[in-house]
């Protein structure tokens, strides 16, 4: 243990997806449990680790991106990532017994999966998620890589590939699951499968980000997303120095049952004046987004989609639900319960109750993956292929995080409620509820009745499995895990 102030954020300590996120257009996630000759595992670790993408490195890479974009080059620039991370039961095998001080992280999530909402059975008093195999037994850790494209990425898995000698009857590592993720083509780049732009509204973090723009929710602490900084929950001096500047990775594999979504919408039109029925469908999916498709916020663009807005990184994240300021009942602008104001309530809180919502943000990266949508699917308005989100989010505290995020806000109906609307309903998009997926419910999705209720006939967004992770320093990595200095006798 450490009580000692930490030195100021040095990029090159942190891996690179946490603070910046790894420069992708492909991303391979490989999960695997780590075999009995721990020592061996430990000491070819100390050949990855100088492989490990740092955020210093991240920095360099997109300046290489943006000048490569200025000059007008053709083609990508080849750039590769690679970081990795260990749910509990993986530093448990490493024998790292210290205690992270995260309830959450030591449970891991197949624990927590009743309590997400994931939809399961139960008998004998074991709840069973309807996940993956893969994610119904430990998995130890994940490694992932990025880059331009398959054969960049292809190159970097054959190199962990021999440092673990997998494959071989001494391998190291035993593979349970491998995902690709592809960002989506085209003019879909940077939106997720239900075709909203994503990742727009991540923090700006004091000592690493400049200044975010006026109007945008202010700056957090370092600790909020990396252990052992200002701003982290768990007081200074109560997790293992080694810790220092990890940051805890929430994953989850979400499938998107994209055609049936796009069925509800073209079924429940807004009906307002002026609107046709294709822009009334369209304009109920931004009211359960909170968003237009274009990254356009409700609270800036109410009633029509602004394309340029949406586009322009100064404006479209330089809101704080402040335009119904004087009527907290209000939904006119976005409905309580849509799913960037459920996940992100900004100033609704401070408005309303006096409360901050600081401690609660969470850095969001991950990828999509699936195919497009086929004819036959949007023809007969049912998935046929697997498609989805691999999220990933960091955060130093999963109670205060991720956790927090989906149980006591996206899962809770009365979330966000106030005199007038008790019950906005559940995060239409993310909101799970595994004693019965057709309860689920809001109100606001017409601004002209906003407290008509809304009923959703299924969920659209499908957990499948996930693991918590600890991403650690690479530090960390070169000094304490890939060296052992805590083997258990």
């Amino acid at each position: 243990m450490s009580t000692a102030t930490p030195s100021p954020i040095d990029p090159q300590n942190i891996q690179g997806d946490i603070l910046s996120g790894l420069p992708k257009k492909t991303e391979t996630y490989i999960f695997f449990q780590i075999s009995d000759d721990v020592s061996a595992f430990r000491s070819q670790l100390t050949h990855l680790v100088p492989l490990v993408t740092s955020t210093a490195q991240v920095l360099k890479d997109r300046d290489a991106i943006a000048n490569h974009k200025q000059s007008k080059k053709p083609g990508l620039v080849e750039i590769s990532g690679l970081n990795i991370a260990f749910s509990q039961s993986g530093l448990t095998k490493m024998g790292l017994t210290d205690d992270v001080q995260d309830a959450g992280f030591k449970a891991g999530m197949l624990a927590d999966a009743q309590a997400l909402g994931d939809a399961g059975t139960t008998a004998n008093s074991k709840f069973d998620p309807n996940w993956v195999p893969a994610f119904k037994n430990p998995v130890h850790g994940v490694i992932f890589l990025s880059g331009d494209c398959h054969a960049t990425v292809s190159k970097r898995v054959r190199q962990v590939e021999q440092i673990f000698k997998v494959g071989a009857h001494d391998a190291t590592i035993h593979e349970v699951l491998r995902i690709v993720g592809d960002v989506r083509p085209d003019k879909e780049s940077g939106h997720e499968h239900f075709g909203f732009l994503d990742g727009i509204s991540n923090p700006s973090v004091q000592g690493f980000d400049s200044a975010p723009p006026p109007g945008a929710p202010a700056q957090v602490q370092p600790g909020v997303i990396l252990l052992g900084r200002d701003g982290d929950s768990v007081p200074v001096g109560s997790r293992p120095s080694w810790t220092l500047d990890g940051s805890f990775l929430a994953f989850r594999y979400l499938f998107q049952l994209v055609p049936e979504f796009n069925e509800f919408l073209e079924k429940n039109p807004v009906q307002l004046p002026g609107l046709t029925p294709k822009e009334g469908s369209e304009f109920l999916g931004a009211r359960l987004v909170g968003r237009w498709k274009s990254g356009a916020p409700l609270d800036l663009a109410p009633l029509k989609d602004d394309p340029a807005l949406g586009a322009d990184s100064q404006r479209n994240n330089s809101f704080n639900y402040t335009a119904d300021s004087t009527d907290f009942t209000s939904q006119t602008r976005c409905p309580f319960a849509a799913h960037v104001r459920k996940t992100n309530p900004r100033n609704d809180l401070k408005q309303a109750f006096g409360a901050d919502v600081a401690k609660n943000r969470i850095i969001r990266r991950g990828v999509q993956f699936g195919p497009e949508l086929t004819e036959l699917e949007k023809k007969e308005k049912k998935t046929q292929n697997g498609r989805g989100l691999l999220f990933v989010s960091y955060q130093s505290t999963l109670a205060n995080g991720f956790q927090f995020l989906q149980k006591s806000w996206a899962n809770q109906e009365t979330f966000l409620g106030r005199a007038g609307v008790t019950k906005p309903g559940l995060d239409p998009i993310i909101g799970q509820s595994n004693t019965d997926p057709t309860l689920r419910e809001m109100v606001g999705s017409d601004p002209d009745h906003p407290t008509n209720q809304l009923k959703f006939p299924q969920e659209w967004v499908v957990p499948r499995g996930g693991e918590y992770f600890f991403s650690p320093s690479i530090p960390a990595l070169r000094d304490t895990i890939a060296e052992a200095v805590h083997i258990a006798a």
